[in-house]
């Protein structure tokens, strides 16, 4: 099981003065978390935030579909979009996970941005939520 972790207190490095530009952002080297374009379908993961643990299934890769459960709007499991990961501003990693970085998911009935993501897990085991 591959994971991507933040340490607590911690961002993904794009605080620094200037950290929300274009410039940085492109700079940014991302390698704590994941595409969902290149996962596999039926592919899972687990994905703590700072306030809640989501499951994801991955359903269809190419459109980031996939069914989420967890936190308190996907009490059960709910098809949606992973949207990507963001700060918050105007810029959006498209369809990816990234520790540190707040995780956007839209389902038929909502749109929500979730705390930042603390880790990222792929496997099958649920006990370790």
């Amino acid at each position: 099981m591959a994971q991507s972790r933040v340490d607590p207190g911690t961002s993904p490095g794009m605080t620094q003065p200037g950290g929300h530009s274009l410039e940085h952002w492109c700079a940014y080297d991302w390698r704590n978390g994941l595409q969902i374009p290149a996962l596999d379908p039926l592919d899972r993961l687990l994905v703590r935030t700072c306030n809640h643990v989501y499951e994801v299934i991955v359903l269809d890769p190419c459109a980031a579909e996939v069914m989420v459960r967890g936190g308190q709007y996907f009490p059960e499991f709910t098809r949606a979009r992973v949207g990507g990961s963001s700060l918050g501003g105007g810029f959006l990693k498209l369809h990816g996970i990234y520790a540190g970085f707040c995780l956007e998911l839209h389902s038929e009935a909502q749109a929500i941005v979730t705390s930042p993501v603390r880790e990222i897990s792929r496997g099958t085991d649920r006990a370790a939520a």
